[in-house]
């Protein structure tokens, strides 16, 4: 039996159609700034989300990690949510690597700072404290479910930001789930920041890479903090190349992975013992618990998945799991995996 894998967007393997455009790939040294295949590959990824410039890196942490390093100098601080990934999942990498202070501030229930509390946050020219110098942002919004944030809150933001002549980094791993589940073009998401990374190795199959984006004198720079973080790739057209299917081919489609969470969210949510916030579920990601009454923990409940479907699900909390949806998800999987649970989640209830 075939895995079916819903731990992340990150276990989708590239299409046929990619698997083709990378074998005839043409390439060079892209170090060298020379491979054809990462050049029209940047243009597009900078089209696609209206800024100057685009660099091709190998993980999404390395682009947030390079911006952050473009934007600010050691001693000075970045301003980021509490549970946004460039705090939380990335090592401390602008700590660690970049002498950056993180000024930490809580989220609301869809990862909004309250912007009294941002303005509070920008420390004021004084010898006693660092430099504000950036703000760290996110969409779709991960350990919130994957809310998708609108542009009114990003407009907000950039305008407390140009106040101070602090900058804007967006973390968009997943900004085209965002764009498509609120209908919009991606520029209307990415116009009031100065900087935004994007994954292509999530929803978009590709098998590696993320693209930062932004001036064309950010993204010089942003060239030598990718060398100084190890991310110089040679033939990286080979790569590339997947990259351009997935910004040609599979951005729409990614509607069809929120109508499966959907329907799997919808699945969940009648079924006794399972507790779901179905007005969260907006892209692909669906956060749910196994409710205590079940007898159930996050270990056992996985390994019974496993055990008698072959599905495979990430833990969150005790009781608290993630499912994710992606092209290789499919409805009979959705079905699969609430057939599984209603029949664990009754085995638990003799």
């Amino acid at each position: 039996m075939d895995t079916i894998d819903f731990r992340s967007d990150t276990v989708s393997w590239p299409t046929p159609a990619m698997r083709a455009a990378m074998a005839a790939a043409p390439v060079g040294d892209d170090v060298y700034g020379e491979d054809p295949t990462v050049h029209q590959l940047e243009a597009l990824a900078a089209q696609k989300v209206g800024h100057e410039a685009a660099l091709f890196v190998p993980s999404g942490t390395m682009g947030n990690l390079a911006a952050i390093l473009t934007h600010a100098a050691r001693g000075e601080s970045a301003i980021v949510g509490e549970d946004a990934h460039t705090y939380q999942a990335e090592a401390g990498g602008m700590a660690v690597l970049g002498g950056i202070l993180p000024q930490v501030l809580p989220t609301d229930a869809y990862g909004c700072f309250s912007l009294t509390d941002l303005k509070n946050a920008i420390l004021p020219e004084d010898e006693h404290y660092t430099r504000t110098r950036l703000i760290l942002l996110e969409n779709s919004y991960g350990s919130k479910s994957g809310y998708p944030l609108p542009p009114d809150y990003f407009a907000a933001v950039r305008a407390i930001a140009q106040q101070h002549d602090v900058r804007v980094h967006l973390d968009g791993a997943r900004l085209f789930n965002a764009a498509v589940a609120l209908n919009l073009d991606p520029h209307q998401l990415t116009q009031h920041v100065d900087s935004v990374s994007f994954c292509l190795s999530k929803g978009l199959c590709a098998p590696v890479g993320s693209l930062l984006c932004g001036s064309a004198p950010f993204i010089r720079e942003a060239r030598r903090a990718r060398k100084i973080l190890g991310g110089g790739m040679r033939q990286a057209g080979v790569l590339a190349a997947a990259g351009l299917v997935a910004l040609n081919e599979m951005i729409e489609r990614l509607a069809d992975d929120h109508a499966q969470a959907r329907l799997l969210a919808e699945g969940l949510a009648h079924i006794p013992g399972i507790a779901i916030d179905l007005a969260m579920v907006r892209t692909n990601m669906v956060f749910f618990e196994v409710t205590p009454d079940t007898q159930l923990t996050a270990d056992n409940f996985i390994a019974q998945l496993r055990e008698r479907a072959n599905i495979w699900l990430g833990a969150v909390g005790p009781r608290h799991f993630r499912a994710v949806t992606h092209y290789w998800i499919s409805a009979a999987d959705v079905e699969r995996f609430l057939e599984s649970t209603r029949a664990i989640i009754l085995s638990g209830n003799r």
